[in-house]
């Protein structure tokens, strides 16, 4: 695998409204009528809107009292311009995004998607990639800054460590991230898992290099195991399955709570200890990366073995 959305300014020039006295007083008192204009802003990268509105523009003319005649009479009258606020509206690549997050919802990260589901997923990314707002992420390494929580993969080699989360009550994947450093060139790979005791993290940290437009090559240096911390709220459950049976753990609650006491004691002692980190020193430990589709919410990577990645920057709606 490999925010505060930012707004293009725009500037609007009402246009002038100016009429030429030629008649008399009664004529120059009359009101103006301009036709509403329909104004459209720029894109919104982050949340794929555009912003547009009619904006009716009313005016008011002001008029010279003087008699026929005077000094004055005959200079144009002025006219003064008011536009309403836009009204948000989706765009396209909005639309395709929510249409996204729709499909991938209740999928767990694509493990339990059907193979319909699937083809649906490919058909909205390959079309959110011919309207990638960043032609050239590498270009705009800060857009890639953060962390990124996975919402969907193809990689089936991370399907046998999302599937632990078969084993109810026992340990879960509770969440995949991916935190890019673009000053200090670096990717952090992380997995954090979830116990009834306990939580801990498995990370792998990386250098990446720039290769093309689109393109990072990524070297893995070490690994790293988090120590254990403990779980602020433990709950025995009443029952737990077991090879396809439910267990019924209501007389061995007394055990079982004597056993987690134990047990928390020791993750108290182990959460006082450094992580331990594992150097890598394989030189084949490298993988490429190709983002097809970036902007402030949201990013699409392909990998060297063709599975696609669906990230979601930390904090963004999309994750809601």
């Amino acid at each position: 695998m490999a925010g505060v959305a930012s707004w293009n300014t725009f500037a609007l020039n009402a246009p002038s409204a100016a009429v030429v006295a030629t008649g008399p007083p009664h004529a120059r008192r009359s009101s103006l009528a301009l036709t509403a204009l329909r104004l459209r802003s720029p894109i919104s990268r982050s949340s794929g809107r555009f912003l547009s509105s009619t904006a009716p523009i009313r005016t008011r003319a002001v008029v010279d009292d003087d008699e026929w005649g005077k000094e004055g009479a005959g200079e144009p009258e002025s006219a003064v311009a008011v536009v309403e606020p836009p009204v948000e509206e989706l765009s396209e690549a909005g639309e395709l995004k929510r249409k996204l997050m729709d499909l991938l919802s209740g999928t767990d990260r694509g493990l339990k998607a059907s193979s319909e589901t699937r083809a649906e997923i490919v058909e909205l990314i390959t079309q959110l990639e011919a309207k990638n707002p960043t032609p050239a992420p590498t270009d705009a390494l800060p857009l890639l800054n953060g962390k990124w929580i996975l919402a969907y993969t193809s990689f089936s080699q991370l399907f046998p460590l999302l599937g632990s989360g078969r084993l109810p009550q026992l340990v879960k994947v509770d969440e995949i991230s991916q935190t890019i450093d673009s000053e200090g060139f670096t990717v952090q790979n992380s997995v954090k898992f979830a116990g009834p005791l306990a939580t801990t993290s498995v990370t792998t940290n990386a250098k990446f290099e720039v290769r093309s437009p689109k393109r990072v090559q990524i070297k893995f240096e070490e690994g790293i195991i988090g120590t254990p911390q403990l779980t602020d709220d433990i709950v025995v459950p009443d029952k737990v399955e077991f090879l396809g049976q439910n267990v019924d753990l209501s007389p061995f609650k007394g055990i079982i709570g004597s056993i987690q006491n134990a047990a928390s004691s020791v993750v108290r002692t182990i959460s006082g200890q450094p992580p331990l980190k594992i150097p890598i020193n394989n030189t084949n430990a490298q993988s490429w990366l190709l983002t097809t589709y970036l902007d402030e919410e949201l990013r699409i990577s392909r990998s060297d073995g063709g599975s696609v990645f669906v990230l979601i920057k930390e904090g963004s709606p999309l994750l809601n």
